[in-house]
């Protein structure tokens, strides 16, 4: 009997001994199991912290890149308009398809019939060089192509500047304006200021634009300059009475939606080869760049505008 019970004992012992050896090893396994998983967890979340490191990185140098591109840009912009402090820019001066006179004799005619005195002092202004922009005369365009001067004496062209600065120039009837030439990137930013410029005149602010595109007004015996047109909407909002006067984003929204709408109008005559007479209410003249750079943006289309013998009407021409 005893050695039955033994017997028994032994074997219960054994089978509990394999049965926690098998658990052991069974815990054992589970465990490696977990361990891979939190590892094979683990490695994507190194990995995205890796990522986000290096995007991070990365977008520090395309910031870095672009605040390097934009000082470049300035400083290529700078130099562009530095080489040309010589030089005048003479709009609206009649095109003579015989060439029967030179650009020099005609510049010195336009200077002679509107500021006698410079030639009085300084006697025949020597011009270096002098050519339209384009050279080639366009006989579809109703306007004459601008002239570019260039002065052989800087204080000699900044007397003519300042003289058309205070009175319109004519040669033989036509009134031509005279500005200083300046790199095509600075026109436009310039021109980024114009609906601001004539509202600012019309309050009597007498605004000017100084080099290279900030904006000068007088309000109240002090002078404000800016920089950027969001810099003036800041100071308006400052000033209630200033700011119901100017009203400067209902005017840009305005303005802009007049162009979208008038060149939805367009692409539709287009479509149907009709040639669209435009009311000068629908949009202002100057915003006819802004409207040919409207569809050549969203329509990819070719076209001309040209203004109408009436200055309240617009020709425009789709080709």
């Amino acid at each position: 009997m005893k050695d039955e019970a033994k017997e028994m004992k032994d074997e219960v012992k054994d089978d509990l001994q394999r049965k926690s050896d098998q658990k052991e090893k069974d815990d054992q396994k589970t465990k490696d199991e977990i361990q891979s998983l939190r590892t094979r967890i683990q490695q994507p979340e190194s990995s995205d912290l890796t990522m986000q490191q290096d995007t991070i990185k990365q977008n520090q140098k395309n910031e870095k890149i672009e605040e390097n591109m934009k000082h470049l840009i300035h400083k290529t912009e700078d130099l562009e308009n530095r080489s040309r402090r010589d030089n005048l820019r003479i709009i609206g001066l009649p095109e003579d398809p015989d060439k029967r006179k030179s650009l020099d004799i005609i510049l010195q005619e336009v200077i002679k019939e509107n500021c006698p005195d410079i030639l009085e002092q300084e006697g025949k202004v020597e011009i270096d060089r002098i050519h339209r922009s384009p050279p080639v005369l366009n006989p579809q365009l109703t306007t004459p192509s601008n002239v570019i001067a260039k002065f052989k004496n800087y204080h000699t062209k900044e007397k003519v500047l300042q003289a058309a600065k205070k009175k319109s120039f004519r040669y033989q009837g036509t009134t031509v304006r005279i500005t200083q030439d300046l790199a095509a990137s600075t026109l436009k930013k310039r021109k980024a200021w114009n609906m601001i410029f004539r509202k600012a005149r019309g309050l009597g602010l007498q605004p000017r634009i100084n080099y290279p595109v900030k904006l000068i007004i007088l309000l109240q015996g002090e002078v404000w300059a800016f920089n950027k047109i969001r810099e003036l909407q800041e100071f308006v909002k400052k000033r209630p009475d200033l700011n119901r006067k100017f009203d400067i984003q209902a005017q840009n929204s305005r303005e802009s939606s007049k162009v979208a709408v008038l060149a939805d109008i367009l692409l539709s005559a287009m479509k149907h080869k009709m040639t669209c007479q435009v009311k000068a209410y629908q949009v202002h003249r100057q915003k006819r760049q802004e409207l040919e750079e409207h569809l050549r943006e969203r329509f990819g289309v070719g076209k001309r505008c040209q203004k109408a013998a009436d200055s309240k009407v617009f020709h425009m021409k789709l080709q």
